[in-house]
């Protein structure tokens, strides 16, 4: 095993740890989870869901996981610079073309970022940004 091969397992194991935390929060928050990773060439989604309320159902919301615990705010505006924001849009695009169902759907892009010092432990960011 390489040195770090380790480290990377244990970095993919807090990946799936923080994605399945905010899957849990959405659902306690009335969400349906459609999709974990889902992933194109383009990029990844971690969590596409349909919204919570009756008023939101028509709602498809893609949703970007940071777990953050030795970042700030200033780091989570780093991680999602207009280069990631980007991916998502273009694979949320694909997901669109692949599952017609929701064409005449609201589409809105949320963050959850977990564990960031100064924020609550499980921060939601709905329309945290658009195209």
């Amino acid at each position: 095993m390489s040195p770090g091969a380790g480290n990377a397992a244990s970095t993919h194991d807090r990946g799936l740890m923080a994605e399945e935390r905010a899957a849990g929060y959405l659902r306690e928050k009335g969400y349906s989870v459609l999709e974990r990773n889902f992933r194109t060439r383009e990029g990844e989604i971690d969590i596409i869901a349909l919204g919570s309320t009756r008023s939101e159902n028509d709602t498809i919301v893609f949703v970007e996981v940071k777990s953050l615990p030795h970042g700030s705010t200033d780091t989570l505006s780093h991680e999602l610079n207009s280069t990631k924001q980007q991916k998502i849009l273009k694979t949320a695009k694909c997901y669109l073309q692949k599952h017609r169902q929701y064409n005449d759907s609201y589409i809105r892009f949320d963050v959850i970022a977990l564990d960031v010092p100064a924020l609550d432990p499980v921060h939601h960011i709905v329309n945290a940004f658009s195209e």
